[in-house]
């Protein structure tokens, strides 16, 4: 199946960041000696390999340091505050979440096709795993806004029935 296409084994899928936080970083793990420059292209772009340094660190916070693990929701918090609105309103915004989790979803079976999982060595078989989290975790996200949307509309019916 050949190489990748870049955007399919991107970081970008797991932790996006803009082109200029990339370079902050960038420039900041250089500064402290954790990666170096090993090539320059046209129009200033760098090339950067990490040191022993950096494997070291980034060792060290692979198995060492427990990973942030935020709670914090903005689509959550709205759910959390949908009382302030009509039952319509919120029907629709849990069903736009979910129609967003199908969207991500239905991406990606692509990204799962365009990898050559078997021959990318690690870095493609913990690159499944992370997929793998993706779908599974879209997949949940769509159900409970279909349960949630289900369960909005029998409220707001029985509220109506209600003499």
């Amino acid at each position: 199946m050949g190489r990748a296409k870049p955007r399919t084994t991107s970081l970008a899928n797991v932790w996006p960041a803009t082109q200029s936080q990339l370079y902050t970083e960038l420039n900041r793990l250089a500064e402290a000696g954790l990666v170096t420059v090993a090539a320059e292209g046209p129009r200033g772009r760098k090339e950067y390999t990490v040191t022993e340094a950096g494997r070291a660190e980034l060792l060290h916070w692979l198995v060492e340091v427990e990973p942030q693990r935020n709670r914090r929701s903005d689509a959550l918090l709205r759910v959390f505050f949908l009382n302030h609105v009509g039952p319509g309103q919120a029907r629709a915004y849990v069903e736009r979440e979910g129609a967003q989790a199908a969207e991500h979803h239905e991406a990606l079976p692509e990204v799962e096709r365009s990898v050559d999982w078997d021959e990318g060595g690690d870095l493609a078989f913990y690159g499944r795993l992370t997929l793998e989290w993706g779908l599974r975790f879209t997949r949940m996200q769509q159900e409970w806004a279909a349960w949630a949307a289900e369960h909005i509309g029998d409220r707001a019916s029985r509220d109506t029935a209600r003499p």
